[in-house]
Order: structure tokens, then sequence, then C-alpha cells
């Protein structure tokens, strides 16, 4: 029995940890001075958007050790290095999204019914900086956003913290103009809501990557056609599909061989499944266990 392990590399995109630093600078800034004026003007609204936007500080603290840890080189002790560091960052981070919002929702429905008198003007003026800083944030991590799961929940926060914001600024126009200060109630459970929203697909897509799922855009049964096209080849089954980090799709997999045919045979069959599995479906590290008439089950999916 033989195994080959081939890797196909492309060109990714080089996340910059330098963005977040930035970003955990500007948030621990505006997180400070929306507890102080939040304090003094007694609204909710703006105390909430202290505590996520302190919760932001924590979470992008966590994705910048994940995003060091995710770079170090494997060793004899950990063989895969530490590139699953990041998919716990962003399953962390969506998980203290969740937990956010419930609080803040829980606030806000026992402030609707006790809407307390709030200095609106101070809570425009801090709602204004918070869209500044966390607009700023944004941009610098929107480009790392598209390209990991990571960034992506760091900037989910940071978006978050913008909308909210935004909320706190129409909140206090409404209560500047109209001395609607329920409004302070509803606006922090639209945020709770929005948070919700965000935080469980992201804590669904981090879940599905931690427990090694088949990716959503593979289709185990098409992959099997494609590389049965190739000459040569008799079956291929015991796949397993998975995510080992966003930038690495694994397949593992037995292919029995139509002919009792020679390693070095091998080898050019191996390198035509590798190039169909990565021009087709993105695969770019490959296991194959090559067999020949073995007496074993040739189920596509096979409970080892």
């Amino acid at each position: 029995m033989s195994h080959s392990h081939n890797h196909v590399h492309i060109h990714k995109h080089e996340v910059e940890g330098k963005n977040l630093v930035f970003s955990i600078i500007l948030n621990l800034l505006i997180t400070a001075a929306q507890v102080v004026g939040g304090l003094i003007s007694g609204s909710l609204a703006l105390i909430s958007d202290a505590l996520h936007n302190f919760s932001d500080v924590i979470s992008l603290v966590f994705s910048y050790v994940a995003h060091k840890l995710s770079r170090r080189k494997a060793s004899i002790n950990n063989t895969f290095g530490y590139k699953r560091a990041e998919l716990i960052a962003a399953f962390v981070n969506a998980f203290t999204l969740l937990l956010v919002a419930i609080y803040l929702g829980y606030e806000a429905i026992l402030r609707f019914f006790h809407p307390e008198p709030i200095k609106s003007g101070m809570v425009i003026w801090l709602a204004i900086l918070g869209i500044v800083v966390n607009g700023s944030s944004v941009l610098l991590l929107k480009k790392d956003a598209d390209h990991n799961l990571n960034m992506k929940s760091a900037y989910l926060h940071l978006l978050t913290d913008m909308m909210a914001s935004v909320a706190v600024l129409v909140g206090g126009l409404l209560m500047k103009f109209y001395g609607w200060f329920w409004v302070d109630g509803v606006m922090t459970l639209l945020i709770s809501i929005y948070l919700i929203y965000v935080g469980f697909d992201l804590l669904k897509s981090s879940t599905k990557m931690l427990m090694l799922f088949t990716p959503e855009h593979i289709d185990i049964k098409e992959i099997v056609r494609e590389v049965h096209k190739i000459p040569g080849v008799g079956k291929l089954h015991h796949i397993h599909v998975w995510h080992l980090n966003e930038e690495e799709l694994h397949l593992e997999a037995h292919l029995d061989c139509a002919e009792n045919i020679l390693m070095s045979e091998f080898n050019d069959l191996l390198h035509e499944l590798e190039i169909v599995l990565f021009t087709k479906f993105g695969i770019n590290h490959i296991n194959i266990q090559p067999e020949f008439k073995k007496e074993d089950p040739k189920d596509f999916i096979v409970q080892d």
C-alpha cells in the first residue's frame, strides 16, 4: 500500500495583521469616549454601543493573536501548524456577537417600558464619532474580510458597530427634536436583532469548517463523475472533503485502479486526477490511497 500526498498551490491574498492593530487602537478610544458619554447623558443606546465596541476590542485582539498563530510553521508536534486558529477565532467572535445581542435586547426591552430623559446633544456627537471611527476600521478590514473568515468576523463586529452608531445618531436626533426618549430602547433592540442575524450566519459557517463538513459548494457525486472519466481509474471511494482553513481545501480518498499498474504509472494517473480536482473544484491538497482489487467497501462515503 502506498500513499501520495500532492499539493496544488495558488496565489492567495495576503492578510495584513497591521490593519487589526489600527482597528484595536481606534476602538479602544471610541469605547472610552462612549462609556463616559453614556454615563453622563443617561443613554442606554450609547452604553450598549460602548459595550459592543469593547467586545469588538476583545474580538479584534483575539483575531490578531489567531492571525499570528496561523502563520507559524508546522512541526513534529503540530503537523498542521496552527492553521485552524483563525477558524476558532471566527467561531468565538460569532458566539460573542450573539451573547452581546441577547443582552442588549433584554436591556432594550426594559428601557422601552421605562424610558428615561437623555442628554441627546452628547449622544449625537458621540454617535458621529463612532461612525467615523468604526467606518475607518471597516474600510481597513474590508479587503481582508473578503478572503478570510477570521477577518470577516472582526469586520462584521466593526460593521455592526458602525450601523449601531448610525442608529444611535438617528435616535439622538429624534430625541433632541421630538422628545421621543423611547426611541433609545427601540434603536437598541434593532441593533440586537441585526447582531443576531449576522452572528448566527458567521457561527454556522465557522462551525461547519471546524466540524470538517463537506463545503457547501462541493458535490461529492460530481467529483466522482469527473474522476471516473480519467482513463485508468476504477472507482473513487472512502471520500472525505474538508477545509483545513479557508485557503486549503483537502480531499482524502481511496482510488481503485482499473489495472495493476506500476507506481510510476500511478504517479501519472495521480497527476491527472490532481489537475481535474483543482481546476474543476478548487481542491488543492490531495491524499490518495491506491488500490487494486482490494476487498473493502466501495461506497463513496464510508464510516471509518
